[in-house]
C-alpha cells in the first residue's frame, strides 16, 4: 500500500493536479531526469532521492540556499557556525579577472568563481601564465551556472573572482576529500576520496564502511584504503557536518584533507546536480528516509491560495509516510549540537 492510501480524496485530487502542472511548467527538466535516470518523476510528491532533489531544484526556493551556494558567502556561514575549524584563506577578490595582482600568482593558488562548479585553476610556480589564467577567468564570469539543470540557487549569485590558499591535500596516504550528507540534523552517509589516487570509500553516519561504490570510482579496485587516521577524520567530519549544516532539510558538507587535519570546503545544495547515483541502492534508501521534506522551508513557512492547499497535502503525505516507516524503522537521531 501506497503513501497515497490514506490520503482524503482532497489531498490525492491536489497532489495530482500538482504533478501535471509542474511536470508542464519543467518539462525540459522532467524529460532531462527520465533520460538520465530510466523514470519518470513526480515532481509534486517526490520519494526516491532523485525526485527529492529535483522538487527541492523547480519548488522550494530557499533563499539561503543562495548564500550557501556563493563559495565565498558559504565561508562566513561555516566560520560562524565551526569557528575552530580552518578554512582556506582567502587572498583576493574582486570583478575583473585583470585586476588580479600579479605577485599572487607566484605562488601555490586556486583561482575560482564563486557562483559555480568545476572551475578551478591551480596555479603552482608561475603556471599556467597570467594571460591564461585571465581568459579562463573572464569567460566565467560572463556565464551564469547551473542553467542547464534547473540549479536556481546559481543564477542570483553576484558574481565574484577570488583567489584562495592552495592546502597541500592528503592523497596518496589519506585522502583529498570528505562530503557529509545531512538531513536535518541527522548524517545519512559520508564519502571519503582521492582525488588524486582516483580511489574512494562510503561510510554511514557512524562512520562504519558501507559497502558499494560510488559514480565516480565504480571498480572495486578503487576502493580507498581504510587506516586509523582516515576513519579518525571520518569521525571528525561527521561530528562537525551537522553543525556546519544547521536544521536544513538536506545539504552536503565537504572537508578538504591535509596532514595536519580537516578544513573547511563546500557547501553542496545540489549534489551532482540532481542525478547521483551509487551501486549500493542502501544509500539512496538513507537519504530518502532521513530527508524530511516538512522540514524544508517550503512547507515552514505559510502559503496562501493555491499553495496553500498544495502544502497542506503534501504535509499530509510526508505524515503518511512517516507513520509508514515509524512502523518498521526507529525514528532517527540527530547528531547536531
Amino acid at each position: 500500500m501506497g503513501p497515497y492510501a490514506d490520503l482524503p480524496a482532497r489531498h490525492r485530487f491536489v497532489l495530482m493536479v500538482a504533478r501535471i502542472v509542474l511536470t508542464l511548467r519543467h518539462p525540459v527538466l522532467v524529460a532531462r531526469f527520465a533520460m538520465r535516470l530510466g523514470y519518470l518523476p513526480n515532481p509534486a510528491a517526490p520519494s526516491r532521492y532523485n525526485e527529492l532533489m529535483l522538487w527541492r531544484k523547480i519548488v522550494d526556493r530557499n533563499p539561503l540556499f543562495v548564500t550557501l551556494t556563493d563559495k565565498l558567502a558559504a565561508k562566513a556561514c561555516i566560520r560562524a557556525a565551526c569557528p575552530e575549524l580552518p578554512i582556506p584563506e582567502t587572498l583576493w577578490s574582486g570583478r575583473h579577472a585583470e585586476d588580479i595582482p600579479a605577485d599572487l600568482l607566484s605562488g601555490k593558488v586556486v583561482v575560482k568563481p564563486n557562483h559555480g562548479c568545476a572551475m578551478n585553476i591551480f596555479v603552482s610556480e608561475g603556471r599556467p601564465e597570467r594571460a591564461e589564467i585571465i581568459r579562463k577567468a573572464r569567460r566565467w564570469l560572463r556565464k551564469p551556472y547551473g542553467r542547464r539543470n534547473g540549479e536556481w540557487a546559481y543564477w542570483p549569485i553576484d558574481r565574484v573572482l577570488f583567489l584562495e590558499e592552495r592546502l597541500d591535500l592528503a592523497g596518496g596516504s589519506i585522502a583529498t576529500d570528505i562530503k557529509v550528507h545531512v538531513c536535518s540534523g541527522v548524517v545519512s552517509h559520508v564519502w571519503a576520496e582521492d582525488k588524486l589516487a582516483k580511489r574512494s570509500h562510503l561510510f554511514d553516519g557512524q562512520g562504519k564502511q558501507l559497502p558499494g561504490r560510488d559514480p565516480d570510482y565504480p571498480r572495486e579496485d578503487q576502493a580507498l584504503p581504510l587506516t586509523p587516521r582516515l576513519l579518525d577524520f571520518i569521525r571528525q567530519a561527521i561530528a562537525l557536518a551537522p553543525r556546519i549544516a544547521g536544521d536544513l532539510d538536506h545539504v552536503r558538507v565537504d572537508f578538504l584533507v591535509t596532514d595536519r587535519g580537516l578544513h573547511a570546503g563546500e557547501m553542496c545544495i545540489y549534489t551532482a546536480a540532481g542525478y547521483g547515483t551509487w551501486t549500493n541502492p542502501e544509500i539512496a534508501r538513507r537519504i530518502e528516509r532521513y530527508w524530511r521534506l516538512e522540514h524544508s522551508a517550503y512547507l515552514r513557512q505559510p502559503r496562501h491560495g493555491i499553495g496553500h492547499l498544495y502544502a497542506e497535502a503534501l504535509r499530509a503525505r510526508c505524515a503518511a509516510r512517516r507513520s509508514m516507516e515509524s512502523e518498521s524503522c526507529p525514528e532517527p537521531v540527530s547528531t547536531a549540537k
